[in-house]
């Protein structure tokens, strides 16, 4: 027969079981928002709507979906992801000032 003093207890068992499913949840809530917001912005490019109200909730809705990317699927939100997160998220800073940066030069 096969020594069980390796085995967790039960509770610790039923805890990682309600954790999974909490998280299977989540992933499938998040799931479906990225669906809807993907209607939400192709339905607004075919029924041509002014372009100014279009990009900048283009742009929104975009953000918002590698966010969900980000912190759902890619587990940004489990502990042991800190300096890996520091460097996206630092990456995503210089990125956003180097935009800021060559569209005022170009604009002004």
């Amino acid at each position: 027969m096969a020594d069980n003093t390796h085995s967790k207890p039960v509770h610790q068992r039923e805890f990682e079981k309600k954790q999974h499913r909490e998280e299977m949840k989540q992933q499938v809530l998040t799931f479906a928002l990225m669906i809807l917001f993907t209607l939400i912005a192709f339905g607004m490019v075919i029924m041509e709507i002014n372009s100014y109200f279009v990009i900048p909730t283009l742009i929104i809705l975009a953000v918002v979906q590698v966010a969900f990317q980000l912190y759902y699927f890619m587990h940004m939100k489990n502990k042991g992801h800190d300096m890996v997160a520091m460097m996206m998220y630092g990456g995503a800073a210089v990125a956003g000032l180097t935009i800021i940066t060559f569209v005022s030069i170009v604009w002004w």
